[in-house]
């Protein structure tokens, strides 16, 4: 029987923070909850988040002229997020549609709803984006998204394409050489049944001939002990 739960945090595949979502008891209790990444929806929880999603509703744009007004200000609009990021320029998290929104509100005052920005997954790693919001309906723009590592600045965009590249090559030869060991390792067991199949079909009665022949020469040697009458 599912769980329902409130997402405390967007989780990729499951849903955006504050939606709630049925998943299995066994996904509730041994991974989003002990993780913190979601709480019980309690019927008083639920309730509260409806007031707030129902006051959020009225900062966003209920005609296509305020639609087209706020996206006026999006298309000159930046937003800028210093993460934590490796060498290669992998982000240690994510940047989700939920951050987005809050950004949003928090820098220009402007609420969308976090479902309508079009990210396809979250941002993984340090770059120049275009990120798509449906303001409205026909009424779409992109925000220019800047994703810096943290305490730096975005190095050129032939940079940035090259660690890329570097990265998924080091993914793919990892893979590669995990499958070679996989395979290797099935060909190991494949041999050794091999072998064992062998043994078993085995004759178990060869030694009975040299047996026999080992008695042959002991009887002709009590013949000839034997005294002649």
């Amino acid at each position: 029987m599912p769980s329902q739960v409130i997402l405390l945090q967007d989780v990729d595949k499951v849903g955006l923070r504050g939606e709630v979502v049925s998943v299995a008891r066994g996904f509730a209790r041994n991974y989003l909850l002990p993780r913190g990444l979601a709480e019980t929806a309690t019927p008083a929880r639920v309730k509260e988040l409806e007031r707030r999603e129902a006051q959020r509703a009225r900062h966003e744009a209920r005609s296509v002229d305020q639609a087209r007004e706020i996206a006026g200000v999006l298309e000159k609009t930046e937003l800028r997020f210093d993460v934590k990021a490796g060498p290669t320029g992998a982000l240690f998290g994510s940047v989700t549609p939920t951050d987005i929104a809050d950004r949003l509100w928090a820098d220009k005052k402007i609420r969308v709803d976090r479902r309508k920005i079009e990210l396809g997954e979250p941002i993984k790693r340090i770059g120049r984006y275009q990120v798509p919001i449906d303001v409205f309906q026909d009424v779409r723009v992109e925000v220019k998204t800047l994703v810096v590592p943290e305490g730096g600045e975005l190095p050129p965009e032939e940079q940035l394409e090259a660690a890329a590249a570097a990265e998924a090559e080091a993914v793919e030869a990892e893979a590669a050489a995990a499958e070679q060991a996989r395979a290797e390792a099935e060909a190991q067991v494949a041999e050794v049944v091999a072998q064992d199949e062998e043994v078993e079909e085995e004759p178990a009665d060869e030694a009975e001939p040299e047996a026999a022949e080992e008695a042959e020469p002991e009887a002709a040697d009590e013949a000839e002990e034997e005294p002649a009458e």
